[in-house]
């Protein structure tokens, strides 16, 4: 496939996009208000479903427009929007303006993709560096061995203790690694740090980092959506009160677990993206959560907007597959035209004239989205082979005027008429 073909399909998936990441993230808001009183389980799975179709979607969205062609590219689902190439300088509105400027749409996307993965790149590249080189506490190492094989965990899990870490964090997979800060090591209660450290291996044992790590892919690559960090928000969340429910679970005191976060509360902390913390979420919530949990009542207020707006997005992605006859115009439909100062005149046949034929020759050209002739026909013959066939090589020598059809260059067939005439 061509770079330009490559680049319009590109453009139109980030397009798509727009209005298919905000279906998806109306239909996960409105089944999380209904399991709102479900397990947080259920609910981390509905937001982790979600977000995986923000990137399932545009990647078949792609490989479809990359198997239909550049020309196709927006017309599949925006019909009258086709590929950068196939929109005439003519037409007017927002889809023939992105199709325009599809080139720019995909560079700016790069650009900034490139920069968050380049962020994401050093991220871990810190944490590999903090999990190698940081100091280990012997004592706090064998007190998390124990508390690990209580758990159930069986593998090693290490501990590293780092200055300028306000909160512990997890990272790794197949040699997991929590960093304390070496504040808490010092100044915390060592019965909350445990907890604080139970947390964390909750983390571990749902093998969290991985899922966290594929957060950060999506949005690297998704990133001018909302919804696609309204979703990880979710997920983070949702997966902070599991980690909360395996922690109290394990200790068997809810109220430790929610003392060590109000502890942590009152420290200044930093978010970690590419690593699990204790600090994730909203942390009065989760206090309150531990000490009193409670059923959430419904709030209909926040459910019509989002099932209106779902509504709304769906009508929208409907409407250019279901109802393409109802499809307004986006631009100029002409015939094409052909430019009769490129044409050579037809030679009168000898015979003919000779013998004083006349007549009008209709003559079918197939004009391609460049202008030029590609194949002919006859449609209508004057009555004379020879008269027919000199009319057809002559005018097949002329230029075209590409056709138009809703404001795109298309492949067309076309007449033209050559009167014979003896003056």
């Amino acid at each position: 496939m061509s770079e330009p073909a490559l680049v319009a399909a590109m453009g139109w998936t980030l397009v798509h996009f727009v209005w298919q990441g905000a279906l998806v993230g109306c239909a996960v808001a409105v089944l999380l208000i209904a399991l709102r009183n479900a397990r947080p389980e259920t609910r981390y799975a509905l937001a982790c479903l979600g977000l995986l179709l923000c990137l399932a979607w545009p990647a078949l969205d792609l490989a479809l427009l990359l198997r239909a062609g550049a020309d196709s590219a927006g017309g599949r689902l925006f019909p009258g929007a086709g590929g950068s190439a196939a929109i005439a300088p003519e037409a007017h509105g927002l889809l023939p303006w992105l199709g325009q400027n599809l080139g720019w749409i995909v560079a700016l996307w790069a650009g900034c993709a490139g920069a968050l993965g380049l962020r994401m790149a050093v991220g871990l590249l810190w944490i590999g560096r903090a999990a190698r080189v940081q100091a280990c506490d012997p004592a706090w190492q064998a007190r998390l061995s124990r508390l690990a094989e209580r758990c159930g965990l069986g593998r090693d899990v290490r501990l590293r203790v780092v200055d300028g870490l306000a909160s512990p964090i997890t990272a790794g997979w197949w040699r997991p690694v929590v960093l304390v800060p070496a504040s808490l090591v010092a100044g915390m209660p060592p019965q909350l740090l445990e907890a604080l450290l139970a947390h964390e291996l909750g983390h571990v044992r749902r093998h969290d980092y991985l899922v966290n790590l594929v957060q950060n892919v999506i949005e690297t690559l998704l990133f001018y959506h909302p919804a696609v960090w309204w979703l990880s928000r979710r997920i983070r969340a949702e997966r902070e009160q599991i980690a909360d429910d395996f922690a109290a679970r394990h200790l068997g005191e809810p109220r430790r677990l929610a003392l060590a976060l109000s502890e942590l509360e009152k420290l200044q902390f930093s978010s970690h993206h590419l690593a699990q913390a204790a600090n994730g979420g909203d942390l009065m919530a989760r206090i309150r959560r531990l000490l009193r949990p409670s059923a959430q009542a419904l709030n209909w207020k926040a459910a019509v907007p989002v099932l209106g707006l779902a509504i709304v997005c769906a009508a929208s992605a409907h409407a250019p597959a279901g109802q393409r006859g109802a499809a307004p115009t986006l631009g100029p439909n002409r015939a094409a035209i052909a430019d009769f100062n490129t044409c050579r005149k037809p030679e009168y046949p000898h015979a003919d004239l000779a013998a004083g034929h006349q007549g009008t020759v209709t003559v079918d050209f197939l004009v391609d989205t460049d202008g030029a002739v590609i194949d002919s026909a006859i449609a209508r013959s004057s009555g004379y082979v020879s008269m027919d066939e000199a009319a057809r090589a002559a005018l097949l020598k002329c230029r075209f005027g590409p056709a138009l059809k809703d404001g795109r260059v298309v492949r067309k067939w076309t007449k033209v008429q050559y009167v014979w005439t003896l003056e």
